[in-house]
């Protein structure tokens, strides 16, 4: 899959509970500094112990000539913009903007956390600003409540649905073998959480079979940085239930961008199960080794509707 299909007419809403937040973190833009003419010393490299004024410059000025319902506008000018141009967006740009609004003003609200002594109105700065139009434009969804048709996959052109049947390549990294699995080996990329969690899925009752997600050109697609950029999670799993679903397993330490590859793996789902052409799907993810059976015990249990 290589992107989305929208075809707005009228109202759109935003899932609030998968949206990645944005932290306003000082270390990223000081909300203060010191500085002073960078004179040389016999070194050679300048020195702020020399002579000359030490000056403190912060954000201050900055943020006082802005005032929050500015941002809010702005958000929503750029948001309305953005989906006025696309070629399946057929609500007009005066009823598509108050709606811009409401969710602009809502997510600097609940998601916005900006981290003392950073400010709220630092979102008009460069990373941030652009960061919140990314996590919006991502998260922004017809509103199938309201009779829009839902999202669905932008499928590729070029090569046809993926198999493990083409799976065939060579690995340097530590493999297991591996019993209900149509591969004969799971490919690590950790030194033991990944083996773990291969182990307990090759052995769970509720598993029918299951593959690492290794060489099989499956990813989620989601932008970063205002660039697009693949999400690869760790395991795709067919569960035993009478609905054929398939889970999308994510076996995760320490990543920053956690957050919005979550987010673009609950985008994904939604879509593939509102388009219904590769059954049900499910997505989780696992922090630690012992929450990976529970997980799948769960994903087996009773499908939810569909939103």
């Amino acid at each position: 899959m290589e992107g989305y299909v929208q075809a707005i007419h009228n109202r759109v809403t935003v899932d609030w509970n998968s949206i990645a937040p944005l932290r306003l973190d000082p270390t990223i833009i000081p909300p203060e500094v010191e500085v002073k003419a960078a004179l040389p010393i016999h070194g050679g490299r300048p020195s702020l112990v020399g002579p000359g004024r030490l000056e403190s410059l912060d954000l201050n000025p900055y943020r006082s000539g802005r005032r929050l319902q500015e941002l809010v506008f702005e958000l929503a000018r750029d948001l309305t913009r953005g989906y006025v141009l696309q070629p399946t967006c057929q609500v007009p740009a005066h009823v598509l903007f108050p709606q811009m609004v409401k969710i602009a003003e809502a997510y600097l609200k609940d998601k916005a956390q900006p981290l003392p002594p950073a400010n709220l109105l630092d979102v008009f700065l460069s990373p941030y600003y652009g960061w919140v139009i990314e996590r919006l434009v991502e998260a922004i969804r017809p509103d199938a409540s309201s009779g829009e048709a839902k999202e669905v996959p932008r499928y590729e052109t070029n090569r046809g649905p993926g198999s493990t049947s083409e799976v065939d390549f060579w690995t340097s990294r530590d493999v297991r073998e591996v019993l209900h699995s149509h591969l004969n080996y799971v490919v690590a990329d950790t030194a033991k959480w990944e083996q773990s969690a291969a182990y307990i899925l090759d052995t769970h009752k509720e598993v029918d079979a299951f593959v690492k997600n290794a060489g099989l050109s499956f990813a989620i697609p989601y932008l970063h940085n205002g660039e697009p950029h693949d999400y690869i999670p760790d395991f795709l799993i067919r569960l035993k239930n009478s609905t054929g679903t398939h889970l999308t397993l994510e076996t995760k330490g320490f990543d920053p961008l956690t957050e919005i590859k979550v987010q673009a793996a609950r985008r994904w789902v939604e879509a593939v199960n509102a388009d219904g052409s590769y059954g049900r799907w499910q997505y989780a993810i696992a922090r630690k080794l012992e929450e990976v059976s529970r997980i799948v015990a769960t994903a087996a249990g009773p499908t939810p509707p569909a939103a």
